[in-house]
């Protein structure tokens, strides 16, 4: 009883945020501020599944009672009360999954970036692939991805390589957090005239993008911009003018730097807005060790010893080593089939945060 009553309790607190954000966004003074209106919105669209789930939760709550009551002078109506009971034993199990927690960065957008590791030209191929594969999986999901920086290999891989991803509804960032880490690759490499397997890695880093630029307020005084020649592969010279851009954040130390666009200004705002992104996750990562929650979900080095997931071509093997999964169909992970592998890091990640609800 106490646990259906804590749990009508949380639903409560819900149905009163939901009812507030809605009155809220009632509002057309709220929409003047973009940043503000896109915060709110998501907020909604989240607690909209609550609201969803707890009208039905209540609902079949009535209709058990009434079929109950009814079965005991019928006994027709014994089977319709075990069914409706059942119905509702299933979404007081969505509602409880719904009530875990989130990370508050799961439905924003995100920025990926993936660097060659250990292995040379064959990383940065292998840096290529990863990138390929995502961006099959953004589209088979009706997302959108820009590129935002590359530096290309000789051989036609990256050396490390910007993207943004933008989701239709469910936040690309809940998805794509889990690729931050080191992968690994084992395969024979186009250099190796010996058809010997090799192992060598490329490292991904995940951020969370930056709704407004007002969010991660920045201060001019607080900006070192430099500005270079782009160069292409093999460190040719693709622009006659300095075009590329580099930005310091003097009191972190963080930076960003772009040299995909042939405008400076272009440069300097794709730059801009990395750089947002990685002091909003530098200051998330700082919240979450105040609260002794530290984030174990990015590897920040490529050193093969951190790796999160191994791609293995002889065998056609993909597996991940936090959770466990294996799968013999690396060529169709390659090609964009991605859900399994990160649908057990999501899941992995939901019973660990339950856990933690019963702690």
């Amino acid at each position: 009883m106490a646990d259906d009553d804590t749990l009508k309790a949380s639903i409560s607190v819900l149905l009163d945020e939901h009812a507030r954000l809605q009155e809220e966004l009632s509002d057309p003074a709220v929409h003047a501020d973009a940043g503000r209106a896109k915060k709110l919105t998501r907020r909604y669209a989240e607690l909209e599944k609550v609201a969803v789930a707890a009208r039905r939760f209540f609902q079949l709550e009535e209709d058990v009672a009434a079929a109950e009551e009814f079965a005991a002078d019928d006994s027709d109506f014994a089977a319709e009360a075990r069914r409706l009971a059942q119905e509702h034993s299933e979404v007081e199990a969505e509602l409880k999954d719904l009530l875990v927690p989130s990370d508050p960065d799961d439905a924003r957008d995100a920025i990926i970036e993936i660097k060659a590791g250990e292995g040379g030209d064959e990383s940065a191929l292998f840096a290529a692939d990863l990138l390929r594969m995502y961006q099959r999986w953004i589209d088979s999901r009706g997302w959108s991805s820009q590129i935002l920086d590359a530096t290309h290999s000789d051989l036609g891989g990256y050396k490390d390589v910007t993207m943004a991803v933008k989701a239709k509804s469910d936040g690309a960032y809940g998805w794509l957090k889990f690729e931050g880490g080191v992968h690994r690759v084992q395969r024979v490499p186009v250099t190796e005239s010996q058809g010997r397997i090799h192992t060598s890695a490329a490292g991904v880093l995940v951020f969370p993008e930056v709704d407004e630029p007002e969010e991660v307020g920045l201060d001019d005084n607080d900006l070192r911009i430099d500005v270079y020649r782009s160069s292409g592969p093999g460190g040719q010279s693709v622009n006659t003018t300095d075009s590329a851009v580099r930005i310091t954040h003097l009191p972190t130390g963080i930076t960003a730097s772009c040299q995909n666009e042939k405008s400076q200004l272009q440069n300097k705002e794709a730059a801009l807005r990395m750089l947002r992104a990685r002091i909003l996750a530098k200051q998330a990562e700082e919240a979450a060790a105040e609260a002794a929650d530290i984030r174990r979900s990015q590897v920040r080095t490529v050193d093969r010893s951190e790796r999160i997931r191994t791609y293995n071509f002889p065998e056609n093997r993909i597996t991940d080593h936090r959770t466990g999964y294996k799968a013999y169909n690396l060529d169709q992970v390659l090609a964009g089939d991605l859900d399994p592998v990160i649908g057990s890091c999501r899941e992995a990640d939901k019973a660990a945060r339950l856990d933690a609800l019963g702690d």
